[in-house]
């Protein structure tokens, strides 16, 4: 009998060694199956980051050079100050974009002082009207006027004005240039301009 007993008490030393180890197990995974969450989730977080930063990589080097301003087909990078025709475009200029091809280049931008710019270019003498037939012509539009062909932005808003690469200035340049709806003699403010002429 004594054995027995012994043998029993040694079975149920056993069985209850067994079931702290269970509960001892069930402790330590709690915590375990919390980091692990916690892990899931900034690893999920740092994937959806990551996948954000190529989303915007990609999307800077889909523009030629990664330049914002260039348009789809330009072969040539402009310099970050683009001076157009042989005058820099005016500082400040909003809404700029440009395309190259061949030697040639076209760049558009709005700005509220492009009456020094066109003297500077030499487009226009100071001391001329703004509408000379000298210099230019009425552009035959409607209420828009397209943009030179691979040039992206927003159209020229009519009435407007080019000042042509065979005037009387010979300087080679072309300039387009948003006029005012209502004082006949002077630009829409701020003006929208579209210059094409040969890179140096």
């Amino acid at each position: 009998m004594p054995d027995v007993r012994e043998a029993g008490d040694g079975a149920t030393s056993h069985e209850a060694g067994h079931g702290a180890g269970r509960d001892g197990e069930a402790e330590a995974s709690g915590p375990g199956r919390r980091r692990l969450s916690c892990l899931a989730v900034v690893v999920a977080v740092l994937a959806a980051g990551a996948g954000g930063l190529v989303w915007l990589f990609q999307s800077h080097l889909s523009q030629p050079f990664g330049d914002d301003r260039a348009c789809d087909g330009s072969d040539t990078k402009l310099p970050q100050a683009i001076s157009a025709g042989g005058a820099p475009i005016p500082t400040g200029a909003s809404d700029v974009h440009y395309y190259t091809r061949n030697g040639n280049a076209e760049v558009t931008f709005v700005s509220g002082e492009v009456l020094d710019y066109l003297h500077q270019a030499g487009v226009l003498p100071e001391d001329a009207p703004l509408f000379d037939d000298k210099y230019g012509t009425k552009a035959e539009a409607g209420d828009e006027v397209a943009l030179p062909d691979g040039l992206c932005g927003s159209p020229l808003r009519g009435p407007v004005w080019v000042y042509d690469a065979t005037s009387a200035t010979g300087s080679g340049v072309s300039v387009m240039v948003e006029c005012s709806p209502v004082d006949t003699e002077s630009f829409r403010l701020p003006t929208r301009v579209a210059v094409t002429y040969r890179l140096p």
